[in-house]
């Protein structure tokens, strides 16, 4: 059983989901964007003062990048990858989301 067997609803939407993430990963990975980071962007300017808001921005544009290339990898070889394929590229983006948590708050601090 492909991923293609399992998968339902219109490619093009998965598309537009790769394109966002893509654009978003470019602009945070340029140290630009902070204001798309949940927490940061409502944190208060002495709170803000604690993190390098540069490399916070590339730690969330690489974690985002990851998700991406999943997203264009499951598009792109959903004819040959298995349906458990979904189960993997869960457990990266999970894995990845608490990678972007720790390094946030670990070595983005000052």
């Amino acid at each position: 059983m492909n991923l293609s067997d399992v998968s339902n609803g219109p490619d093009w939407i998965v598309w537009i989901g790769f394109a966002i993430l893509a654009v978003l990963s470019i602009v945070l990975i340029s140290g630009h964007g902070s204001w798309f980071i949940a927490g940061y962007n409502t944190a208060s300017k002495e709170e803000k003062a604690k993190y390098n808001e540069k490399k916070l921005c590339r730690t969330t544009g690489i974690g985002v990048a990851v998700i991406s290339i999943l997203i264009l990898v499951s598009e792109l070889f959903e004819d040959v990858l298995p349906a458990s394929f979904a189960y993997v590229s869960l457990g990266i983006t999970i894995i990845d989301c608490l990678v972007i948590f720790i390094v946030g708050n670990t070595i983005c601090k000052k």
